[in-house]
């Protein structure tokens, strides 16, 4: 007797839309619902903003840990930085990191901004990387030194404003989120949307100032079949 084969599961069964469809408007999630609405509308898809605000709540979070999972192994330079967002008027902090090659490492949204905080930002680092830094660059905030410390990291710590350049650009895209979004609606709600946005987002985005023409299209050549497949649109084929 020969045991039965189980076959990998098709996401997309059930739903009215091709996998094609669904997964390019998770690809868009960057832009505004309404955009995305009118983006394939203007294919000839008529689909409402509330399906796609559906549709990247169904596979958004699933495909960018496929990514992250799928991502080469990050730089051991790690840029850290905390900037403020207002949730129902109270001001929270989103914590990002961010290694050499400008690879978003992770984010944490956390009502504080101290040592605490740090050190359990810190704490989801280490967790999701499973290795330790060689240098950590930050603002002159205490509460990072007081936080390495504590966790006993090694390695080199250099604390400046001026260092961690890196770290600030890469919170240009949340903040053009943010306004899209008008305000996010609460901090489980932004952690929930920016764990999906950051990897995605970090998935195209191929600095392409450092690429040649032909270098570029082969990396995008590249990230779109691994979006495929991280998409599972083979199993819906």
């Amino acid at each position: 007797m020969f045991a039965a084969m189980s076959m990998p599961r098709n996401p997309y069964r059930g739903f009215r839309f091709p996998a094609e469809i669904i997964s390019e408007a998770v690809w868009l999630f960057s832009l505004s619902l309404r955009e995305v609405e009118l983006i394939l509308a203007a294919r000839g898809i008529e689909v409402s903003y509330e399906t796609i605000r559906e549709w990247g709540l169904r596979f958004g979070r699933e495909i960018a840990n496929t990514l992250k999972r799928r991502r080469p192994k990050p730089g051991d330079k790690w840029f850290l930085d905390e900037v403020f967002i207002r949730i129902r008027g109270k001001q929270h902090y989103l914590w990002r990191a961010v290694d050499q090659n400008g690879v978003v490492l992770d984010i944490l949204v956390q009502s504080r901004r101290n040592t605490k905080a740090a050190k359990r930002f810190f704490r989801k680092l280490l967790k999701g990387l499973r290795y330790a830094p060689r240098v950590v660059v930050t603002d002159k905030l205490r509460s990072y030194a007081a936080a390495k410390k504590e966790l006993k990291l090694g390695g080199e710590h250099r604390q400046s404003r001026y260092l961690n350049n890196a770290c600030e650009v890469s919170h240009q895209p949340t903040r053009r989120r943010e306004r899209h979004l008008k305000k996010f609606k609460s901090a489980r709600h932004a952690q929930r949307f920016l764990s999906t946005h950051s990897p995605i987002h970090n998935h195209f985005q191929r600095r392409r100032h450092r690429l040649s023409a032909t270098e570029y299209r082969a990396a995008r050549a590249h990230a779109f079949t691994t979006w495929r497949e991280a998409a599972g649109l083979a199993l819906a084929a």
